[in-house]
């Protein structure tokens, strides 16, 4: 079927379509089904009934949240074809402004309390899918707390564990051989940070990346500390991070417990240690969902389509 959609007049049609029609751009995308010609207050679509009348609801849902709200972002194109409600740019839950004044803003309910809680307790579990900004999160608060100079340090740790792959296994010397297990942590502080800045703070010690292991025999104190991936840890790995915490110190440990690359037989620290200290003061577990996914919408569905699977 062909259906003509009569945009809002009160809409301002250059933010609604985004610069080099982006926005546009990207409901194509999302909608990969249907055809689509855009040209001043109309939009022509055709495809499937079914397929003509969802992009017709997300079409004038993200019309009315532009004619509200006088913008229209991809990331708030992200929240409405997922089903979330989508965040102003100046809203209160920024957390920090990145690189060329990107608004890093807390997007989802479970993102909010993160930040929230981040305020009252010095240990934190942030526990969810893929893709539910649990780790880009923690990292922004990180980077707030230590451009506010609340904390001296920012070290943020992974577990060399991922999907099967051993470190003797792969290229270079050590540092080569860790680097790609890293390299998320890196992706997220170059959104949040300038790249001489970056550099500047890796040099000096200010930002630390390492792997867990070499988190043994340290006492950290005046900093942030980030474990990742803490689902591939085993209980004395946790047990030896979590107790290195030092005065003027917070802890955040993310991981997803769906995803543990653990030998079968061995039992994930990470689901241990909640399980021992959820109840204990001073700590908050959040626990994110499929509505807290703020990657690609096809993410939430790949997820669910596992999760009825198991």
């Amino acid at each position: 079927m062909e259906r003509i959609i009569e945009l809002n007049e009160a809409l301002d049609t250059m933010v609604f379509y985004g610069v080099n029609n982006k926005n546009i751009l990207f409901l194509k995308n999302m909608h990969p089904q249907v055809r689509i010609v855009a040209r001043g207050y109309q939009v022509k679509v055709s495809g499937s009934d079914e397929e003509v009348s969802r992009f017709e609801k997300m079409l004038l849902q993200a019309q009315q949240f532009c004619i509200e709200h006088g913008t229209l972002t991809e990331a708030q194109l992200t929240d409405i074809v997922s089903g979330n409600k989508p965040v102003e740019s100046h809203h209160d839950n920024l957390i920090l402004h990145g690189v060329s004044g990107k608004p890093v803003i807390a997007r989802t309910e479970n993102q909010q309390r993160l930040v929230r809680d981040f305020q009252t307790h010095d240990l934190l579990f942030a526990i969810g899918p893929a893709g539910s900004g649990k780790t880009y999160t923690a990292i922004a608060l990180a980077v707030r707390a230590l451009k506010n100079r609340e904390v001296k340090r920012i070290i943020l740790s992974r577990p060399a564990v991922e999907a099967g792959e051993k470190l003797g296994f792969l290229p270079g010397d050590m540092r080569e051989k860790i680097d790609p297990y890293l390299q998320p942590l890196y992706d997220a502080l170059e959104e949040m940070l300038p790249q001489q800045k970056l550099t500047e703070y890796m040099e000096k010690g200010t930002i630390q990346i390492a792997p867990l292991a070499f988190m043994r025999g340290r006492t950290l104190g005046n900093a942030v500390v980030i474990l990742d991936e803490a689902q591939n840890t085993s209980v004395q790995q946790i047990k030896m991070f979590l107790t290195r915490l030092g005065i003027g110190g917070k802890m955040i440990v993310t991981g997803d417990l769906t995803q543990v690359d653990l030998p079968p037989s061995q039992r994930s620290g990470l689901r241990d240690a909640v399980e021992k200290l959820s109840k204990v003061d001073g700590v908050s577990v959040v626990n994110f969902g499929e509505k807290d996914i703020v990657r690609h919408p096809l993410v939430t569905r790949i997820i669910r389509a596992y999760e009825q699977d198991q």
